[in-house]
């Protein structure tokens, strides 16, 4: 590879990840928002609005692949099932969890994180929403980057982002409906009377999810343009960021363990760079 080729892949790379942190970050803290302060209570809810973007958003603007065999559709279909819990799960615990924890969570060993948090009373700690923030944080997320860096990348049975999305959104709306309505069974009315009492309700439902598809779109891009493991350093690096700006915004409490904590994952993601470039 030519130095000028070289240099245009790792400006449309790094164009790749600024944008899927702006788009990541204010996700979050819009869903942070919506959960916590302005009355939306309805992560399940929240996450069907998020999938069902997809298809209004899609419009053609690539061509339709078709799925080729039965099983690239249960890889698609379990990516969709993972995907879905993995953000529903994260949603749940922004209602219970300051963004400052619930990325600590992510980004670090669960065990560490629950036993120090419970020793030195971290602000903001809630069990359930712990609970349901480790359980989408390790496996869950982990078994997704790997399965749709599959999907993305594989010569049999390779898609391309905006055609992955378009697959799994109606699978996880189908999935995501019943579930909504056993869990969540006055989200409509509520929904329409937080609406008369809030002026931007559907305008922020509206960029909430439109971001997210995006979110999730430029996920899938850097995956394929990069790695799993890739995606996963960098994502604990976005992490970071998402809380430095959380507590800015939020004003969550800090304490000086999170601070350091989070100084580490910066250094380890700057040493996975370095270590990465010298063995190209």
């Amino acid at each position: 590879m030519s130095s000028s080729s070289s240099k245009r892949q790792t400006l449309f790379i790094s164009t790749l990840i600024i944008s899927w942190y702006s788009s990541n970050i204010g996700v979050l803290l819009l869903n942070k928002f919506l959960l916590s302060h302005y009355g939306f209570k309805f992560p399940i809810f929240l996450t069907m609005c998020h999938m069902s973007a997809c298809p209004i958003v899609f419009l053609k603007l690539v061509p339709l692949q078709h799925l080729k065999s039965r099983s690239q559709f249960l890889k698609v279909a379990t990516l969709s099932i993972v995907f879905c819990a993995s953000v529903v799960g994260g949603n749940i615990s922004l209602r219970y969890l300051p963004v400052s924890f619930n990325q600590a969570v992510g980004g670090t060993t669960p065990f560490f994180a629950a036993l120090f948090a419970y020793i030195m009373r971290e602000p903001g700690f809630h069990w359930f929403g712990f609970i349901i923030c480790i359980i989408t944080a390790t496996a869950a997320r982990a078994f997704k980057s790997v399965l749709q860096g599959i999907l993305l990348s594989s010569e049999g049975e390779k898609l391309n982002s905006m055609n992955l999305m378009l697959y799994m959104s109606p699978i996880d709306v189908v999935a995501l409906l019943p579930v909504t309505l056993v869990m969540e069974p006055d989200v409509i009315s509520l929904t329409l009377t937080l609406a008369k009492q809030r002026q931007y309700m559907w305008i922020l439902l509206l960029v909430n999810s439109v971001m997210a598809y995006s979110a999730n779109l430029l996920n899938f891009l850097v995956t394929k343009h990069t790695s799993a493991l890739t995606l996963q350093v960098l994502g604990n690096a976005k992490g970071a960021v998402a809380v430095v700006i959380s507590i800015l915004i939020f004003q969550n409490p800090v304490i000086v363990m999170g601070i350091g904590g989070y100084s580490i994952i910066v250094l380890g993601v700057v040493a996975y760079g370095e270590t990465k470039r010298r063995f190209r």
